[in-house]
């Protein structure tokens, strides 16, 4: 516990963190986690396993065992469509149709396959994507790939929006450049993967359609923490991982939404499993691309890495996104008034922004040697991550993580300030 913690303080934000974990009606999830290390305050870049995710591995496990090939019509959720029964349980969280989403392949590779599509079906768009400097790279190699693969040089049709101040993106910049560069694809991330920025998604596609361009998101740090609307915003395509808030394990199979607008164009990656189902086995010469986000499959469903997922969507929906976002926000809100009333003196600054719908699920601590900072509190039994070049990421992430936790991580980050324990950390981050 924080020893400068005053329970006495009036304001709600301050409150007792024991009265708010006993209050908590999330609180009795954290035992459906087997949770590595003292604090795992990392579950924005993997999440820890759940009773739920194990078991539905289990019984995919168990089908393989007992139904062998038939599983794939007879198994509990048959798997020869378990990418669609998968993206219909996802729907509700991106805010979409059934048939607009599908659980498949990897991120990238999904980022591969939307991007060629939608340049190869350019209706009279320009070849350009805008894209920002704060992107996750694999963002960019892709679409830098799928860009040379056409014959376009990335160099001039990959358009970026500068940062002003290297954490966040100002969206009247992607409005501006709309108007300024020739765009026939906005590609923004939800949620900037170093500050944890949330971007307005429905200004961003409203401005996108007002130039002629079509609106795709990487949903990587915000799909099962922060509540999403693609349709009724009008998104035209998006992609996300499942490994991270939706806890569904290391290597877990990505999703993809499509919107229904789209539906029937032919997929830049084209493999036998986006194939219209009802012929699929029929094993023509020629691709019939299902009517659906299923288009975009591409190889056959690895079904031991998708199976976590079922089970870990069972407790996304058991505690309901809404309950999620809202105590993301509380969590978030309660580190960041730690680092600003006991941290700040030791270097330490808040890189997030601090409007709740301006931020997503994780803080970006900013200080000078966050590296060691790093290192020296993994020391202590504190997962958390570092990205350069001086931010520790930091998620207290709702199904697992209480408001003690984000007091006793504050306590222990102030200690290794105080002690000057990080000075001892070799900047390859092993210690002295």
């Amino acid at each position: 516990m924080d020893p400068g913690f005053d329970p006495d303080r009036p304001d709600g934000d301050a409150a007792d963190p024991r009265e708010r974990d006993a209050n908590d009606p999330l609180a009795e999830f954290r035992e459906r986690f087997d949770v590595p290390g003292e604090l795992y305050l990392d579950g924005n870049s993997l999440g820890p396993v759940s009773d739920a995710a194990e078991r539905s591995l289990q019984r995919a496990l168990e089908e393989w065992r007992e139904l062998g090939i038939e599983a794939w019509t007879e198994a509990d959720r048959p798997w020869f469509r378990y990418g669609e029964s998968l993206g219909d349980d996802l729907a509700s969280l991106v805010g979409a149709d059934g048939d607009e989403v599908v659980v498949a392949n990897s991120t990238t590779v999904n980022i591969h396959t939307l991007v060629g599509t939608f340049l190869d079906a350019r209706d009279g768009r320009p070849p350009g994507i805008l894209v920002n400097e704060l992107d996750f790279p694999t963002d960019h190699y892709a679409i830098r790939s799928q860009l040379r693969q056409r014959g376009y040089d990335p160099d001039e049709h990959l358009h970026v929006v500068e940062s002003r101040d290297g954490r966040t993106i100002a969206e009247d910049d992607v409005v501006a450049a709309l108007e300024d560069r020739e765009v026939g694809i906005v590609f923004m991330p939800s949620v900037l993967y170093r500050s944890g920025q949330l971007l307005d998604i429905e200004r961003i596609t409203d401005a996108a359609h007002e130039h002629g361009a079509l609106a795709g998101f990487d949903l990587a740090h915000s799909v099962g923490v922060v509540p999403h609307e693609l349709s009724a915003h009008g998104v035209d395509f998006a992609v996300w991982c499942s490994y991270k808030y939706l806890n569904a394990g290391p290597g877990a199979i990505a999703g993809l939404y499509v919107s229904e607008r789209h539906f029937g164009e032919r997929p830049a990656l084209a493999g036998w499993w986006g194939h219209e189902k009802e012929t699929q086995f029929e094993l023509r010469e020629r691709f019939t691309p299902a009517d659906s986000a299923g288009a975009w499959q591409i190889g056959t469903v690895p079904v031991l890495s998708a199976a976590p997922l079922a089970g870990s969507l069972e407790l996304v929906r058991e505690a309901g996104i809404d309950r999620i976002r809202e105590k993301s926000l509380a969590l978030t809100a309660t580190l960041i008034r730690l680092v600003d009333e006991t941290l700040e003196a030791y270097g330490c600054t808040v890189g997030t922004p601090r409007a709740p719908d301006a931020r997503g699920g994780h803080v970006a601590i900013e200080h000078p040697e966050a590296e060691r900072v790093s290192e020296a509190l993994r020391e202590r039994g504190v997962v958390v991550d570092f990205r350069p070049p001086n931010v520790v990421r930091v998620c207290p992430a709702p199904l697992y993580t209480g408001f003690v936790d984000v007091h006793e991580f504050a306590a222990r980050l102030r200690d290794v300030l105080e002690t000057g324990a990080h000075e001892d950390v070799d900047p390859d981050g092993s210690v002295s």
